[in-house]
């Protein structure tokens, strides 16, 4: 039937262990040191991202920050602007006016004067008017 060979089993028992060790020195412990340091990689490289996302929300903000206070600034000056052109609008008005003042008060000069002018020619002028006045009546 089956015959045991005791040396030949002795001898792939060795064989098996020699190729266990063999296989454990040369593949799986590489393999499982590669493993090791390809997790540690990506625990490090989550870390470093971590800190990027971390360091690229203060930059957001502050740059948020930056654009605040660069509206603002941009609001200060445009305030500014406006106020400015108001006063001048405002001084230009005032100096129109008093213009338009001094050329009403001599219209009104020149125009008391031709009063008075006119009011003398027609005294003036009165007795004349009497006697065409009379010449008139007298025809009648």
């Amino acid at each position: 039937m089956l015959d045991l060979h005791l040396p030949l089993m002795l001898f792939v028992l060795a064989l098996f262990l020699i190729l266990l060790v063999l296989l454990n020195t040369m593949l799986f412990q590489p393999l499982l040191k590669f493993m090791d340091d390809r997790d540690n990689s990506i625990a490090k490289d989550l870390e470093a991202a971590k800190g990027l996302s971390n360091n690229s929300e203060e930059l957001i903000a502050k740059a948020e920050e930056i654009i605040s206070e660069a509206k603002n600034e941009a609001a200060m000056i445009r305030q500014k602007a406006i106020e400015e052109e108001k006063r001048l609008a405002a001084s230009k008005v005032e100096t129109k006016l008093s213009e338009l003042n001094q050329s009403y008060k001599i219209f009104l000069e020149e125009l008391e004067s031709e009063k008075k002018t006119l009011k003398n020619e027609l005294l003036s002028q009165i007795p004349l008017f009497k006697e065409s006045l009379k010449a008139k009546f007298s025809k009648l």
